[in-house]
């Protein structure tokens, strides 16, 4: 979450006449995260979240994320609700730019995840992919692994600018991951950004989780693998084998992982830190001057790409089985 379009008191003021929400009684923008401007809007019937769609969001991937979001607060999974206006309608427009109004979700998260909190995060997860199932709408992950290398393709310099020599070693281990990525797994909706700031816990147990605009159709065992990097690595850049164990787990209390996928998982972990790596090198360098948001540290995943070159199957030991 970001701010990269300021609203005024009249925009404001026109968007919620739509709305049976009151007036507003609050309203401040949220610095955290990349990807959209976000809002915490207070009115004179509760609080609400506003985002508006900046350019990575593809206005016509959002009735994928709304729909997807009723859809799971309709089917017992605890997530951000939209609010439609007097008509029905969830998508707005501010500026010529898309919004949409969401519920507030009550809780916090963790910054640094104990073991619990890595087991609650896989029993999570998993409640996600099972509420999820029959979604009737579908999109592809523009950010799997096919699109890896188009997109390192103009970051080259950039890499080498963080590390010297860095660009060669990411050229290998793209060419890795293309000649080992895995076909054929059990697949459905994943949210594909499931980390610690996307979920709220209340006395330790998980209240909510948020976030979905990267949310897409792909292999289930590669959300894990995208948790995995996200929950169980220390802040010195090492794995952490009980958090892990205890993700999985949590995860397999819910959906017990394949025979296949559980052999996927230090591929598809290795994958899911090139992704992130990819994408915060390019926001790295490409964060409008004046927005209020703090891009998100490139290296700190290449640290994590470095562990799964150099020890591939450390992530089995957070397997079952």
């Amino acid at each position: 979450m970001a701010v990269y379009t300021d609203i005024t008191d009249d925009e404001l003021a026109t968007l919620l006449a739509d709305f049976d929400l009151g007036a507003a009684t609050s309203f401040k923008g949220i610095a955290e995260g990349v990807e959209n401007s976000n809002f915490l809007l207070e009115t004179e019937t509760g609080r609400y979240f506003l985002t508006v769609y900046e350019k990575r969001v593809r206005e016509a991937d959002l009735p994928f994320f709304l729909g997807l979001m009723q859809w799971l607060e309709q089917h017992g999974f605890p997530s951000a609700r939209p609010i439609p206006d007097r008509n029905g309608e969830i998508l707005k427009r501010m500026r010529g730019k898309p919004c949409a109004l969401v519920s507030f979700l009550t809780g916090l998260s963790v910054r640094r995840p104990s073991v619990a909190h890595c087991r609650e995060a896989g029993v999570s997860l998993a409640a996600l992919h099972l509420a999820a199932a029959g979604f009737p709408l579908g999109r592809e992950n523009d950010l799997g692994q096919t699109a890896w290398a188009p997109m390192f393709a103009s970051l080259k310099s950039a890499a080498d600018g963080l590390k010297p020599g860095l660009a060669a070693t990411i050229d290998a281990d793209l060419a890795d991951l293309a000649a080992r990525w895995p076909t054929g797994l059990p697949s459905g909706v994943v949210h594909a950004d499931y980390f610690p700031d996307n979920v709220f816990f209340q006395a330790g147990k998980f209240s909510a989780a948020f976030d979905f605009y990267f949310a897409c159709v792909d292999a289930l065992a590669y959300d894990v693998a995208v948790a995995l990097n996200a929950w169980c690595f220390e802040p010195d850049g090492s794995f952490n084998i009980t958090s892990a164990r205890a993700l999985v787990a949590g995860y397999e209390s819910q959906r017990p992982l394949s025979q296949a996928e559980r052999a996927a998982l230090p591929v598809l972990a290795h994958g899911a830190a090139m992704r992130f790596f990819l994408t915060r090198l390019h926001d790295w360098g490409a964060t409008p001057a004046g927005a209020l948001v703090r891009p998100k540290d490139p290296l700190e995943y290449e640290r994590k790409l470095a562990v799964h070159r150099s020890s591939p199957d450390l992530v089995l030991f957070g397997a079952a089985g």
